[in-house]
């Protein structure tokens, strides 16, 4: 049978998911069945910088193999919906404590100007003797570091990282964007609430790392995130470069794990996946 023939129209309320419904999602397609499972809508009385007039994301009713992400991400060109692998270990997503950002916003931010003003807040009230835990920058920003060397390539990387993650016994989400960074403004994640109010900007530095380092997002939780990496840094001087813009992103990866930059450096070195939590 062509390929062609086995193609159908997005099923049941997915074209939900797409600024325009219906009209949006004419055209796309998608060729593999799904499992059981539901748009989640934000909860309207839970605080929220805006509340769209659609649901954020598609969640499947039970955890999925990493199998089924791969044949997703293989469709996403087509079907427009990019898979998450979402982890309930903390909280059921399906409870819409969820706000949902414009994904157009994410654009009006600059990821080497975020970087700078994290680093200017915390070297303006660093006290004396703090700033030995981000040597050899310390209180200087050194800005973003260089693009990596791909190991592989960034897609086949990315399903590997899925085809691990999913031994967790996670959830199949999917959400309407045209890149994978996007998917953290558009389902609402706030994971680093605490660090940061808005989640453009850091969507904007995943874009960023999706270009430099074959960044791919596989995985959500609550307050996690789960990027697979093509071309990581494979010399200590890259690595700590690297070290400085995740701790620009997420300051706990350093302060509640190795405790210092160069630590931390060594812990991604040649890795091929990067795991960031927030308090």
């Amino acid at each position: 049978m062509d390929d062609v023939e086995v193609r159908r129209h997005l099923p049941g309320n997915l074209p939900q998911l797409f600024a325009g419904g219906a009209e949006d999602a004419a055209g796309r397609t998608l060729s593999v069945p799904l499992p059981e499972g539901d748009v989640v809508w934000p909860d309207p009385g839970y605080p929220q910088r805006q509340l769209l007039p659609r649901p954020a994301f598609w969640l499947s009713d039970e955890p999925v193999h990493g199998e089924l992400w791969g044949r997703l991400r293989a469709e996403h060109e087509r079907s427009g919906l990019w898979p998450l692998l979402m982890d309930e270990t903390d909280q059921p997503w399906a409870s819409g404590q969820i706000a949902p950002e414009p994904v157009e916003e994410v654009g009006n931010y600059v990821p080497h100007a975020f970087m700078y003003e994290v680093w200017g807040d915390w070297a303006a009230q660093a006290a004396d003797g703090d700033h030995d835990d981000l040597a050899p920058f310390g209180r200087h920003c050194p800005g973003p570091a260089p693009e990596g060397h791909p190991l592989d390539d960034a897609d086949a990387m990315a399903d590997r990282y899925a085809r691990s993650l999913s031994a967790r016994g996670l959830s199949l989400g999917l959400v309407a964007v045209e890149r994978g960074a996007d998917a953290l403004a558009a389902v609402g994640w706030q994971g680093a609430l605490n660090h940061n109010e808005w989640t453009a900007p850091l969507a904007a530095v995943v874009r960023s790392w999706e270009e430099r380092f074959g960044a791919r997002v596989v995985g959500l939780g609550f307050n996690t995130l789960e990027l697979s990496v093509a071309a990581p840094p494979v010399t200590t001087r890259h690595a700590v470069h690297v070290a400085a813009e995740h701790w620009a992103f997420c300051p706990d990866i350093l302060f509640q794990g190795p405790g210092t930059l160069a630590g931390y450096a060594e812990e991604i070195r040649g890795k091929t996946w990067w795991s960031f939590w927030w308090d």
